[in-house]
């Protein structure tokens, strides 16, 4: 299975166009960073104008507000919206490109069981998308730390303002990026299940995205019996919430309990269904590829 694993890995690796994601992070990335780096107070004033009412900022606040860890959330809320269509330009590829190519035969002559194949296809998209995350940790926090420094973290919600001391900031970001990885893992099961569907790769990336926008737009929805019923249940509901571990409780006096998560039951449910949602989809891949004709 690891030389299996090793041979997709390489197959995934030698194509050109699955750099072409690792380019365009790193473009965007760097567009947010230089933009903030020469006018980000401008940013944190518009940040700031819809709570200008309700709390007075001092200037030196102001200037502390833009840091590092501010700039990273920001790239995360602009990037793992866009990351879903990345995941899908390899693991919709996995098994309708070697379709199209013809070499799905040979590969099933082979002493491997389709199941095997299966879970030696998706194995390699996770590597795929554990790679995509640690390229963009590298440049969104690393990156952002390095230029801007540090200082407390403050997240704007519509219900106030929660801040973050900046000693109790970077584990969130890993627990962040942690969930991030299981909600693009749903995405290239997803994208898997759909290939496994199809003779044309292209197909299952425009299908695969294709659900991801219909169902984030209906996560968006707000309709009083759809709410309760059908929203709850669907897994771009829950890609987001890995913003949960940037909203923090309060004491009586109304100041951070440090190292806390305002919901962290409901954050753990999340994850918990995305993970039954990643072996809905490889399960189903595996009983449809066992169907498949790979003769015609």
């Amino acid at each position: 299975m690891l030389a299996l694993l090793w041979i997709e890995l390489n197959k995934i690796f030698r194509r050109p166009r699955t750099y072409i994601a690792f380019g365009a992070m790193a473009a965007i990335v760097w567009l947010i960073q230089l933009a903030l780096y020469f006018d980000g107070q401008a940013y944190v004033d518009l940040l700031l104008s819809n709570l200008s009412g309700s709390f007075e900022f001092s200037d030196l606040f102001k200037t502390q507000l833009l840091n590092g860890y501010l700039i990273c959330f920001v790239i995360l809320n602009t990037l793992l919206i866009q990351m879903p269509l990345l995941v899908a330009l390899v693991a919709g590829d996995s098994i309708a490109g070697e379709a199209s190519q013809g070499t799905l035969r040979f590969q099933l002559t082979r002493p491997i069981s389709r199941a095997q194949l299966i879970f030696v296809k998706f194995a390699a998209s996770v590597v795929y998308v554990l790679c995509l995350l640690l390229w963009l940790a590298l440049l969104a926090l690393l990156g952002s730390v390095l230029l801007f420094g540090v200082n407390d973290l403050v997240v704007l919600r519509s219900t106030g303002i929660e801040q973050m001391q900046m000693d109790d900031v970077f584990w969130r970001y890993l627990a962040a990026f942690g969930f991030a990885a299981i909600a693009l893992t749903t995405v290239a099961a997803l994208s898997l299940l759909l290939s496994v569907l199809s003779e044309n790769p292209i197909g299952p990336i425009i299908a695969t995205m294709s659900v991801v926008l219909v169902f984030t737009i209906l996560s968006e929805m707000n309709i009083p019996i759809y709410d309760t019923t059908v929203k709850p249940w669907l897994f771009t509901t829950h890609m987001v919430a890995w913003k949960g571990f940037f909203y923090v409780q309060a004491d009586a006096e109304g100041a951070t309990v440090r190292g806390s998560v305002e919901n962290l039951p409901a954050v753990l449910r999340s994850a918990g269904i995305l993970l039954g949602y990643i072996a809905l989809f490889l399960w189903t891949s595996i009983y449809l590829f066992r169907r498949k004709d790979i003769l015609t």
